[in-house]
């Protein structure tokens, strides 16, 4: 994580509370009409600082904010939505402190953009993967939907532990993002490992996991099946 990654981490932190409030108000599933006024009551800030903050907020993407002469509409954006996420995650360590051998993750199969075949055999990948799974994966990964809050949940949970971490890489032409590996067995079956990654065209409703094998031809799962991880932390 960069410097400027850390400052807003620090930063989005500190509005954790006013996140949390929106979302109590009901903006979590819908619009809310309401004002700096009414939120002051709520909160205890002065108007002032109030509409500071929901500016940056929503300048930052974690807020919806529509303004007219009566009070403003407000929803969280996914990404406000995610941030909640992180601190029930932060929540449930400092609350539940007791340290799972593994979670339990359920997703739709879907077919991919096609990348994680290219991805895979990138041999700056390949060789860290042989090494540090224990299997040389086969050139592609399994795609899945996760579709319940809950399996939500547990994806935003596995980003606080270390996993196996697979280093970035250049080879002179472009650069390649860190990612971490979990060692998982796909449907009670077959050992693979899920991926965590950095730089992906998709958002953390979605995981892929590689395996020594073809997964889909060695379960004879496809497109719309409900696919079952056991995923070792």
């Amino acid at each position: 994580m960069n410097r400027k990654e850390e400052k807003d981490k620090r930063t989005i932190e500190k509005y954790w509370i006013f996140l949390v409030k929106l979302a109590q108000l009901g903006a979590f599933k819908k619009p809310i009409f309401t004002s700096t006024t009414k939120l002051t009551e709520h909160l205890g800030y002065s108007q002032q600082t109030i509409s500071r903050i929901l500016k940056k907020l929503s300048m930052e993407g974690y807020l919806e904010r529509k303004i007219d002469v009566r009070g403003e509409h407000l929803k969280l954006t996914s990404k406000g939505v995610e941030e909640l996420r992180k601190l029930y995650g932060t929540l449930t360590r400092i609350l539940y402190p007791s340290k799972p051998t593994y979670l339990t993750l359920k997703g739709k199969l879907f077919t991919g953009l096609g990348e994680g075949a290219y991805y895979v055999t990138r041999n700056g990948y390949l060789k860290q993967f042989t090494s540090k799974l224990g299997f040389k994966p086969y050139p592609g990964t399994l795609n899945l939907k996760l579709l319940s809050q809950a399996d939500l949940l547990t994806r935003k949970e596995l980003e606080n532990f270390p996993g196996i971490v697979i280093e970035g890489f250049s080879n002179g032409q472009r650069t390649y993002g860190a990612l971490k590996c979990f060692p998982t067995l796909v449907n009670s079956k077959v050992k693979g490992a899920l991926l965590l990654i950095q730089r992906t065209h998709y958002n953390s409703s979605v995981v892929e996991v590689i395996a020594p094998v073809y997964l889909r031809k060695k379960l004879g799962i496809k497109d719309g099946d409900i696919v079952t991880l056991k995923v070792n932390v």
